[in-house]
């Protein structure tokens, strides 16, 4: 998303472009992959030594709530986040051997989705998790 789409998105939903939204939807529309809070931090400290922690993750948190970005948990490590609308919202497989992740489609999954709303009744939303294992290199390895 472009400057000016991001401060549109946030004015129709209530909210306006502050100093810390700017810098930290900056970093993680610069971010090749997913990317942590804590990295979010690294990449703004130039640019606004005043600038912690709490306020990146509440700046997240807000963001989020927008529909703006969101976070997935790629096992052992903190909550990775990535803006919405950059690509196309996918899954990830994670080698519990190397750490690889591999994005995939939500496509896939769309059959197990499907089986614990029939099921359960439960609405889920696999944007936020992973499904761990191993990847086909660790898996031929041994």
């Amino acid at each position: 998303m472009e400057r000016a789409e991001l401060v549109e998105a946030l004015r129709q939903r209530g909210l306006r472009m502050t100093e810390q939204r700017r810098l930290v939807l900056e970093a993680l529309a610069d971010a090749a992959d997913h990317i942590s809070a804590e990295q979010i931090l690294e990449r703004v400290q130039a640019d606004a030594p005043q600038l912690n922690i709490s306020t990146v993750y509440r700046t997240l948190e807000a963001l989020e709530d927008a529909g703006l970005v969101y976070h997935s948990h790629l096992g052992h490590s903190m909550s990775q986040w990535h803006v919405t609308g950059v690509e196309e919202v996918h899954q990830h497989l994670v080698c519990e051997v190397c750490g690889d992740v591999q994005r995939v489609s939500l496509e896939d999954f769309l059959p197990y989705q499907l089986a614990l709303e029939k099921r359960y009744g439960f609405h889920a939303d696999p944007r936020h998790f992973a499904v761990f294992g191993r990847c086909k290199k660790c898996s031929s390895s041994g």
